[in-house]
């Protein structure tokens, strides 16, 4: 895409599509669509937008009215977001950016939003913008501003998983850990599990973000996953991980359901005492394989 750059009162603004993190989200849904995570209008992305991001493309701002969020989150007021649309196809993203996503501004108090540019054939953010605002304050404070990116997908396997699995953190984790050897380098802290809600509103909202305080990703039981990250690549790589650990141990299931050998609780230890990561004890219980 060529860049198209004005020169207005003495600064260049840049074309809003042609933004390094717009491109970046663009990438990241199409990579989410290319996967099969996100059937029909299935999925959602957000995010939060560096203030020198605002800054390069505010030159493109069209403001419509304030509308509520559905819940409040003080420590959010004045950021700005990317996010995906409600009821929007994650395969048009990259065909059709500016009717699929849209960047939007909260108010002072945390309480309402309105759209700065982006779905210019009608729409709202994503239904989910709820759980993804609570959970963006949530990281934002555990992590020090560090991660900017929430991401929820209709992940196959790990769908599959909430089946047949006990819905517990222990469980999921280890499982998971089990089924690939990069898995506790790639998510330490674990994973959290939610069991089946409503999605879109608050209740859904809360308990995952009750989990993000633990977590970097939260499995929500017959629905998909919910991931955080500092940029798309370390967020969806998080997703990807956890996807594919799920699918191996679904084929492992095909075919047997009782393992003969796998990584035990001392070969984690090992694992974390030379990758220098710290593996919560709770997840390394004996068990049989």
């Amino acid at each position: 895409m060529e860049h198209q750059l004005n020169i207005k009162r003495g600064r260049i603004d840049m074309n809003f599509l042609d933004a390094a993190f717009v491109q970046g989200f663009i990438r990241m849904a199409d990579d989410g669509w290319q996967q099969g995570w996100h059937e029909r209008n299935g999925g959602n992305l957000s995010y939060r937008v560096k203030p020198e991001e605002v800054e390069s493309v505010k030159e493109n701002f069209e403001v419509k009215d304030w509308q509520p969020i559905g819940t409040t989150v003080p420590k959010l007021a004045g950021e700005y977001f990317l996010v995906t649309g409600s009821g929007k196809y994650f395969r048009n993203v990259i065909i059709k950016p500016e009717d699929s996503i849209c960047m939007i501004e909260l108010d002072d108090k945390g309480e309402n939003y309105r759209i700065v540019w982006g779905l210019v054939n009608g729409g709202k953010p994503t239904s989910e913008l709820p759980s993804h605002l609570m959970n963006h304050e949530v990281k934002k404070e555990v992590t020090g501003g560090k991660y900017r990116v929430i991401y929820h997908a209709h992940t196959t396997n790990v769908i599959a998983l909430t089946f047949v699995l006990p819905l517990s953190d222990e469980v999921f984790t280890r499982e998971l850990w089990e089924m690939a050897t990069e898995c506790p380098v790639v998510f330490p802290d674990g994973i959290g599990v939610v069991p089946w809600m409503v999605p879109g509103g608050r209740e859904i909202a809360v308990e995952t973000s009750k989990l993000m305080k633990r977590y970097d990703v939260a499995i929500w039981a017959h629905h998909g996953m919910f991931a955080a990250g500092e940029d798309f690549d370390l967020t969806f790589g998080l997703m990807h991980t956890v996807e594919k650990s799920a699918e191996i141990l679904v084929k492992m299931l095909s075919m047997q359901p009782n393992k003969r050998q796998t990584i035990t609780p001392d070969d984690f230890r090992n694992l974390a005492r030379d990758f220098k990561v710290t593996l919560p004890e709770k997840f390394l219980y004996e068990k049989y394989v």
